[in-house]
């Protein structure tokens, strides 16, 4: 099995970059971000992140804040919208909050891909324990745009080539 490739950032290929991610989850240009590193198994079609929570993303004493599981369950579902090659925006997402997430314990959050139905990616997210145990899982609707129309300006159009790739969430 080849290694998963890395996921940084929101790349969009065959597109320039932009200057700088500044994404709370995975931007590693935001001083103030969590700098989740995703990595994409290919394979199992499943957008992956080990991580630690440190005590500033407190909730309950000694356990994660709500928004901020809600935020890492985001964004692993909006990483899987990179297997098909597509620009989505989060619609809706429900989360199941089943056991609280710690803090300063190794935890794993997995996205993968539920339904499609044209623009419409169902996507599904869990954080797990070492041991293995599901402890929040989301379900999320996200919605493909053509990034030139919602965001006019962002990213300058390639120089005229046949089979230019389409944008990556």
């Amino acid at each position: 099995m080849a290694k998963p490739k890395p996921s940084h950032g929101h790349a969009v290929h065959g597109k320039p970059k932009p200057r700088k991610n500044l994404c709370f989850a995975c931007g590693k240009d935001n001083a103030d971000g969590m700098k989740l590193k995703f990595y994409l198994d290919h394979d199992a079609r499943q957008a992956i992140c080990n991580f630690k929570l440190s005590r500033r993303y407190t909730g309950p004493p000694g356990y994660a804040h709500g928004g901020i599981i809600a935020t890492i369950l985001d964004e692993a579902m909006g990483k899987v919208n990179r297997f098909r090659n597509v620009l989505a925006l989060t619609s809706a997402m429900e989360i199941r909050y089943l056991k609280p997430v710690p803090l300063g314990k190794p935890l794993t959050v997995t996205g993968y891909e539920q339904t499609v139905e044209g623009r419409k990616h169902t996507n599904v997210a869990e954080i797990s324990n070492e041991a293995g145990d599901v402890l929040a899982r989301s379900t999320g609707t996200f919605i493909a745009i053509d990034p030139e129309k919602m965001f006019p300006g962002l990213a300058k159009k390639p120089a005229a080539s046949a089979g230019a790739a389409a944008p990556n969430a």
